[in-house]
């Protein structure tokens, strides 16, 4: 497969005539092969294999084959320590998993597929190098007869499972005894340190003290196979079924509310996400005694090892001893019967092994039956031998399906680092404070660089190459892009080789690369013809084939390290990959550059067939068409580095490898033209016929995502000032303009504060079409914009991905119905999900709805918020909401209700919920609900209930009368009621109620501070008793809202009375529409310049106060006992009269008035010019005048 260009033909080469045909290459070098065996089908096909015409050379390669081999079989420590295995050997080939599917098979489809290792002949491979520090020699004669052990792997605690009948002898046996402890004590020397850079004892670190605990949860990711791995970091939608943390060492431990027994669980990730190095750490708080104590044997088999004995026959003990040799000593194996175990079989995705679980060969039932790897390993998985023994199989995603999925009891995912495991290993691994938060806080600064953390290798290539540039404090050479950041490690590990091996350091870069050029060319070569080809793995041939000295290539441990050491005694070739699929791409793509620069195009032969000599851009363009055509992304980063490296800045940077820069700023500019092009015209309408007929198809979001990516690496911001400049100029935008824009949201360095979706000037497809931005943004405004359930699932997708920072959204007023809060509540019910307020008035939604929520609810959810107002709920939603309130996983705070067809029947159930001590509730709101007389007295007894906590309750339009007045009186009476704000309003309350109510105010257990009392019926006869009240000493009150209500003057005066009042804390007033004269405004200004006043906010609209109140007024404010900061005064009949005499009051010194409302009356010119003057004194403290001409801002 051509990695980009114009050839329309695969170039299969002399050795692969026969591939299958597949929409991926088959990541196998097709070297010499007669010597091997027949491939394993892991596929599960019956089909029997052609024997002959694998022999004779002809063969197709063999489907189901996957094969990624580790460093060392007894290690098996480069698998996917993800930064461990990095860290471990710092080498470009090393880690499986770093060194895993190259970019052709990141996501590997089901099998058959194959394997991703060069097919060459392995006769010569050496013995396993042994690096567990063991003294104990090596028995060569083992190793050829297959009774050799090779070291184990890493992680802890596994908890004592009931079910497991665990025999021991009453009387302990002396001999099994010295076995257990000295395979404890071995398995601990195997795993506690992992080696940075070369390996050797210099460099190595203690595993617990850098290892950062793994995001790692029950269940999987969806569709993980579809795309790059490490695309699968860096996707905008992502859904996952379940989210459950758990700890790696309660790996075999049932959820919360789970009886089942586990036996055997499957663990999956990425290449580089960390599976291997929480085995290592598994095993290693094993050994120390740290966990899992009930447990007599951990066995780490590695399949990179168990390839090397695959055609062999073994029983499971003498498989065992091969390696785990300490073994040896238990002569008799029924003690095998009597101890329990865990078998860790490490890396799956790297089996070159049979396993054929629908076919019984051989069925086993003693550990000491011999047969091939492959029967013994599938009889252990299925129970016939050792039934009793715990089983732990690790692989990446594509390989999994090779272990039936009955055979798993659970499936738990690696996910790498979340935000704060990524600081957490940045401080580990560097120790100096200061450095470490400033190598933080830069990465941060970089969206794409931040998100590529989440894999623990990258965290180690960046704390590698920042701990070596930010010291010298130069701007310039900082890394803040991908290529940037790869380029600078190149040099570093170059740098690194000179310093171990040529006892030199080089200070010049040039010379530095200069020096090494050859080597590095080679290194070069050899990523671009196997990624090329889609081989992650190769033999010595293929290292020959680009001219690299196999007896120097350890040296290059931070870029291509040999698995087994150079003295050979069982006839296996040495294996080579690089460290990780990334620095594979990044140094193929700078072969590419070199070659275009050099003029040595006949090397680009498979990469352009159609011309020699090409210009920089049309190279360029081809490769982005070449990777537009990948559905799973394989090319993405490869493509990210190319156009990078195109960049003369990074060329200077690779100067002495390269002859000269090539890079005009011309191809640069056509280059970005044509991926603006690409993403612009991407979903522009097209005839639908024609597109069927020349077989294009649209970008996916992942390819325009990775565009607009490599827009970044080029330093290129020009389509982020288009679109600016477009959204700002209110123009429409077309889809496709909403697609590259919430893209650009996507990628941004910055997270939105608010994004509102009706802000953006487009159709219904171009909302649709913005709405992936929601997960870079922290409050979503998406109400009344047309959305439907459907676009509720692209907001779950935000809701569950780690690197969401929504906390607020609100989705009111669309139709998105019960279907679509159930895609909401999939995502709340993730433990990454931060949403604390969830906004769904008017969404069409019924009781269906309240179901879904309440699971969401006492699922750890962090929701505070919850609107559901103007929905037919009904008393059966509420119900199953109030469920929810009495578990002790809730949080929610508000509970907003209004207009939801209730009745008193749902009371009983909220009355319970408030009185349970599980609830937080603080705000209720039940308004515009037919709860009448009988529901309020049900929440009544609630808030006698010392458990309730409810601080607000919203009861306007519920059909009260004065006869609820009397229990929530006694309510407010209670020494345990919270209560501080309470709406009545728009209920026929009366006099009567309102007395009831006056007489809680004056006791001195009521807390309530905010009684609203609009429209219920009231007339003057209250406000003897509520004026009571306010002069009471006991009475918290501090807002007071009586408006729409016939209180008339004398009812005015009487409240006006309590003003004066020293006991009186009121501060806000409301009287709107009161049916009032000039004649309470003279109590009222007697009031206000009363030394005991508090009052600051005074609503007297709606009332016929004239000019002559208003005069009265005025004369308050310039009085300096007046603390008034807010006076009201719509519609009052007013006249410039009024405006004079307020002119006046407002440029004294005393005036507090910061706000004055006059709109709606009839001030005319000369009263508002007599306003803006007193506005431009400098004693007038107003901020803000409103009249019919507008609001004036005064700026200070």
């Amino acid at each position: 497969m051509s990695l980009c260009g114009d050839s329309e033909e695969e170039d299969t080469g002399p050795h692969q005539t026969h591939r299958p045909e597949s929409p991926l290459s088959s990541c196998v070098s097709m070297k010499s092969d007669g010597s091997m065996d027949r491939p394993p089908d892991f596929s599960g096909d019956s089909t029997p294999c052609d024997h002959s015409v694998w022999r004779t050379g002809t063969h197709t390669a063999p489907s189901g084959h996957q094969n990624l081999i580790t460093n060392d079989p007894t290690i098996n420590r480069s698998r996917d320590t993800s930064l461990w295995d990095s860290v471990s050997k710092m080498s470009l080939c090393g880690d499986g998993e770093e060194g895993d599917t190259g970019p052709h098979q990141t996501h590997r489809p089901e099998f058959p597929v194959s394997s991703c290792v060069s097919m060459n002949s392995d006769w010569t491979m050496d013995l396993p190098l042994n690096f567990s520090g063991d003294s104990t020699p090596f028995d060569q004669s083992l190793w050829r007869t297959g009774t050799h052990t090779a070291p184990s792997g890493h992680q802890n605690l596994i908890t004592n499972d009931p079910t497991i009948n665990r025999s021991r002898d009453t009387n302990p046996d002396v001999v099994l005894q010295r076995v257990l402890e000295t395979h404890k004590s071995s398995m601990k020397r195997k795993v506690e340190h992992i080696c940075e850079g070369i390996i050797n004892p210099e460099n190595q670190t203690l595993l617990k003290s850098i290892y950062t605990e793994l995001y790692i949860t029950e269940g999987q990711s969806e569709g993980v196979n579809k795309e790059h791995e490490v695309q699968q970091i860096e996707a905008a939608v992502r859904i996952r079924r379940q989210d459950t943390p758990i700890n790696c060492n309660d790996i075999f431990k049932p959820s919360p509310g789970q009886e089942k027994h586990i036996r055997i669980v499957m663990t999956k990730g990425v290449a580089g996400i960390g599976k291997t190095v929480s085995v290592h750490k598994f095993i290693l708080d094993w050994a120390e005694g740290a966990a899992n104590q009930d447990v007599d044997f951990i066995f780490l088999l590695p399949f990179r090892g168990m390839n090397l004995v695959k055609d062999e026959g073994y029983s499971l003990h003498r498989l065992l001893l091969v390696f785990h040799p300490e073994l040896q000593g238990l002569k008799d194996t029924q003690k095998y019967e009597g101890c329990k175990m865990i078998f860790i079989f490490d890396g799956l995705d790297e089996s070159r092994i049979q396993l054929n679980f629908h076919i019984q060969e051989q069925k086993l039932c003693d550990v000491t039956q011999t047969s091939s790897v492959g029967v013994v390993i599938t009889n252990l998985i299925q129970g016939n031998l050792l039934p009793s023994a715990l089983i732990w199989i690790t692989s990446r995603p594509a390989a999994a399906n090779q272990i039936p999925a009955e055979r798993i009891s659970q499936v738990t995912e690696v996910r790498g680092f979340n935000d704060p495991q990524k600081e957490e290993f940045f401080r580990k691994k560097i120790r100096d404070e200061t450095q470490a938060n400033k190598i933080i806080s830069h990465m941060k600064t970089s969206r794409s660089l931040y998100i590529m953390c989440h894999i623990p290798v990258f965290c180690w290539i960046s704390a590698t190459v920042l701990q070596e540039v930010l010291p010298h404090d130069d701007s310039k050479e900082i890394p803040r892009t991908l290529t940037e950041m790869f380029t600078h490690f190149l040099i570093i590990q170059t740098n690194m080789k000179n310093q171990k091996y040529d006892e030199r350091s080089e200070m010049d870069r040039q010379k530095l690369l200069q020096s090494n050029k050859e080597d590095l060319l080679k290194l070069a070569k050899l990523a671009f013809n196997q990624l090329e080809k889609g081989n992650l793995l190769f033999y010595e041939e293929d290292l020959r084939e680009c001219g690299i000295d196999v007896t120097a290539a350890s040296v290059y441990s931070g870029m291509c390290t040999e698995i087994f050491k150079e003295e050979s005694v069982f006839q296996q070739k040495k294996i080579y990959c690089f460290v990780h699929l990334t620095i594979q791409e990044f140094l193929a793509a700078f072969w590419v550059i070199y070659c275009y620069v050099s003029n040595n195009m006949e090397e680009l032969e498979t990469f352009l067939t159609r011309q020699k000599k090409v210009s920089l851009d049309d190279l360029l363009k081809a490769a982005i068409d070449k990777s537009l055509q990948s559905e799973n992304g394989h090319l993405d980063l490869y493509l990210r580095f190319l156009l990078g490296i195109s960049l003369e800045s990074n060329q200077e940077l690779l100067q002495g490898l390269l002859p000269q820069t090539e890079s005009s700023s011309e191809s640069l500019q056509r280059t970005s033209q044509y991926i603006k092009e690409k993403l612009i015209n991407q979903n522009k309408p097209h005839n639908v016929v024609l597109t069927k007929l020349s077989g294009k198809k649209n970008i996916s979001t992942e390819r325009a995502m990775n565009l607009l990516l490599c827009l970044l690496e080029m330093k290129d911001s020009s389509l982020h000032e288009e679109i600016d400049v477009l959204v700002k100029s209110g123009k429409n935008l077309s889809p496709a303009h909403c697609s590259v824009l919430a893209y650009m949201i996507l990628v941004s360095e910055d997270v939105l504060d608010e994004f509102d979706l009706k802000k953006y000037k487009t159709d219904d497809i171009g909302r649709e079409r913005l709405m992936i931005a929601v997960r870079n943004c922290r409050t979503a405004r998406l109400g009344g914009c047309n959305l439907t359930a459907s676009s509720c699932k692209t907001v779950a997708a935000a809701l569950q991905s780690p690197d969401s920072h929504l906390t607020d959204l609100d989705l009111s007023y669309n139709e998105i119905l019960d279907s679509g809060v159930k895609h909401i509540c999939v995502g709340l019910e993730f433990s990454c999900c931060k949403l604390e307020n969830l906004r769904l008035q008017r969404c069409s939604l019924s009781a269906v709805s309240c179901s879904a929520l309440s699971s969401a609810l006492r699922s750890n959810s962090h929701l505070r918020l919850l609107d559901l107002s103007i929905n037919n709920l009904q008393d059966s939603g509420v119900e199953l909401l109030s469920t929810a309130l009495r578990d002790q996983h809730c949080t929610l705070e508000t509970l907003q209700l209004q207009c939801c067809s209730l009745s008193a029947g749902c009371c009983s159930a909220l009355s319970s919920a408030l009185r349970s001590n599980s609830s937080r509730l603080r705000l209720l709101d039940l308004s515009n609900n037919n709860l009448q007389n009988s529901g309020v007295e049900l929440l009544s007894t609630a808030l006698e209930d010392p458990h309730c906590k409810l601080e607000t309750l919203q009861l306007w339009r519920c059909k009260l009368s004065a006869g609820c007045c009397s229990a929530l009186s006694s309510a407010l009476r209670s020494n345990s009621s919270c209560l501080r704000i309470l709406d009545l309003s728009i209920n026929n309350l009366q006099d009567s109620g309102v007395k009831l109510l006056s007489t809680a105010l004056e006791d001195p257990h009521c807390k309530l501070e905010t009684l609203l009392l609009r429209r219920c019926s009231l007339s003057a006869g209250c406000c003897s008793a509520l004026s009571s009240a306010l002069r009471s000493n006991s009475s918290r009150l501090r807002l007071l809202d009586l408006s729409y209500n016939n209180l008339q003057d004398s009812g005015v005066e009487l409240l006006s009375t309590a003003l004066e009042d020293p006991h009186c804390k009121l501060k806000d007033l409301l009287l709107y529409d009161c049916s009032f004269s000039a004649l309470s405004c003279s109590a009222l200004s007697s009031a206000l310049r009363s030394n005991s006043s508090r009052l600051r906010l005074l609503d007297l609209s709606y009332n016929n106060l004239q000019d002559s109140g208003v005069k009265l007024l005025s004369t308050a404010l310039e009085d300096p006992h007046c603390k008034l900061e807010n006076l009201l005064l719509r519609r009052c009949s007013l006249s410039a009269v009024s405006c004079s005499a307020l002119s006046s009051a407002l440029r004294s010194n005393s005036s507090h008035l910061r706000l004055l409302d006059l709109s709606d009356n009839n001030l005319q010119d000369s009263g508002v010019e007599l306003l803006s003057t007193a506005l431009e004194d400098p004693h007038c403290k107003l901020e803000k005048l409103r009249t019919d001409r507008g609001e004036f801002v005064r700026r200070r």
